[in-house]
Parts: structure tokens; sequence; C-alpha cells
């Protein structure tokens, strides 16, 4: 199956944002929305992460959704929570990635910065 980087992304977050704030997202990783996502490559899934990981932090920012929800008869608490679980979880996964460079591979990451 074939999909664009805006059409995964939107998988990837599921929530309803508009869409040309996911282009922004995708724009500041060097991913254009309307290019067709590569799923084979290490470089594409570690730009759509990040991405996820900036949307994600973007939400956690908005005091608004810091709030419980009632819809309908099911009840949505510690979206708070839940949501620092998922970007550490998007952190988590980015870290495992392989980090792939033009000129050399390496699967070594830096558990320390400076």
């Amino acid at each position: 199956m074939v999909m664009t980087n805006l059409e995964r992304i939107k998988i990837e977050i599921g929530m309803s944002i508009p869409d040309d704030q996911y282009s922004i997202y995708l724009e500041e990783e060097g991913l254009r929305p309307t290019d067709t996502y590569d799923s084979q490559s290490e470089v594409f899934k570690r730009k759509l992460l990040m991405t996820t990981l900036s949307i994600l932090n973007s939400i956690a920012n908005n005091p608004s959704y810091m709030k419980n929800y009632k819809e309908d008869d099911i009840t949505i608490s510690m979206f708070a929570e839940n949501l620092q679980n998922r970007i550490e979880q998007i952190e988590r996964k980015i870290r495992m990635l392989p980090i792939v460079d033009q000129q050399k591979s390496s699967n070594v990451f830096f558990l320390f910065n400076q």
C-alpha cells in the first residue's frame, strides 16, 4: 500500500489536527507531506518519529487538553499522564533506531549529551 507522509503521520497521531498544521511539523523535519512514505528507510522512520514527538510535545504544552473528558458513556481520564507515557515510548523508539549516515553507518547513540 502506498501512502503519503501526511497520511502516515495522521495514523501515528490519531487526533483531529488540521492538515496544514501536520504539514508544518513534517516540513520542519525535512519531509514533504505529499511525498510517498518509505517504510523501509530508517531515515524516514526517524524523521516521522521526530515529527510525532514534536506534535505530541505541542499537545502536551496546551493546558486545555489537560483535563478529564466525558463523551457519551465513556470517560477519558488521565490524558496528561497517558500523553507523557506516549512521548516516552516515542523517545525510546527513536533512541533504538540505528543512526544512518550517508558516509558511515553506526548503531551507536549518545547516552549523555554535553
